[in-house]
């Protein structure tokens, strides 16, 4: 008797067990984009909640997204909005999932710093990408061919890039894809004749690349997501004269509750934004 008694205690320790487990330990997984960021938020909140553990990993938006539709992770970090066929998915499996914004990001075109151009158009960034521009001197540069680099399609920056400057048409056959803004960032650095594309904050404090102006048509004056002193324009961000901004997003299979509400909610308070602020994205109170 004592013997049954204890194993249908196991058995109900074993089942009790993962729910309060997840009250406290974390998931977060998705944009590259975000995971510096998510890092920081991560870090600051267990100092000041040292029971709770929070682990953040990157991998694209649509990998968090995937893995949220599967139950695998308690958060995704996204840096495009979520699709209408990820929702059907996450249904099916009993999920329904719940959009937080959490900053914004202006989606920064790099080129080498030795590059004498300082500024390109929404249709001649699109002419570039799509590969019917493939020469430097076909916007104002040297006669240099292109060396375009991009991000893995599984990339929200990617998707978003895709959607908002080609419009949805291809990518250049040619264009080399590298895993994660950080990557493209050293590819360019290296690269005088390279041009790639990224959340800005990797790029503030790179010394061989510089960010350029974009302007939304060839006769409108381009706009530059960094200011003179080297800091965000949160401003150019925020008011839409910067054309390449965006919203980036977390995401929840249901309707956070206990220590994720708790930690969704800590991120949006000034707190969390300050750190918004200190990594170089655009804070929702801007």
């Amino acid at each position: 008797m004592k013997l049954k008694i204890i194993a249908v205690l196991a058995l109900v320790v074993m089942i009790a067990s993962p729910s309060a487990f997840a009250e406290r330990n974390i998931t977060v997984k998705g944009s590259d984009t975000l995971v510096v960021l998510g890092q920081r938020w991560a870090e600051e909140y267990m100092k000041q909640n040292p029971e709770v553990s929070i682990q953040v990993t990157g991998g694209g938006s649509g990998t968090g997204i995937a893995a949220l539709i599967n139950g695998t992770t308690d958060v995704a970090n996204a840096s495009r909005g979520i699709k209408g066929k990820e929702i059907t998915k996450a249904k099916k499996n009993g999920y329904y999932p719940e959009e937080f914004k959490v900053a914004m990001d202006s989606l920064a075109v790099v080129l080498h710093k030795d590059n004498p151009i300082d500024s390109l158009s929404m249709k001649e960034l699109m002419g570039i990408y799509t590969g019917r521009i493939n020469n430097w001197k076909e916007v104002g540069g040297e006669d240099k061919p292109i060396l375009r680099y991009c991000r893995e399609a599984n990339s929200g920056t990617y998707v978003f890039f895709n959607e908002t400057v080609l419009k949805k048409q291809d990518y250049a056959a040619d264009c080399q894809t590298v895993p994660g803004t950080s990557a493209v960032a050293n590819a360019v650095s290296k690269d005088t004749a390279g041009i790639g594309y990224g959340g800005v904050a990797y790029f503030l404090t790179q010394s061989n690349t510089k960010v350029v102006a974009v302007s939304k048509t060839q006769e409108t004056e381009a706009v530059s997501p960094v200011k003179s002193n080297g800091k965000v324009d949160y401003e150019a961000a925020t008011s839409g004269k910067y054309p390449i901004a965006r919203y980036l997003f977390m995401y929840t299979a249901l309707k956070p509750k206990g220590e994720i509400n708790e930690y969704l909610q800590w991120i949006l308070s000034p707190d969390g934004q300050k750190i918004v602020e200190m990594v170089g994205y655009v804070p929702l109170t801007s």
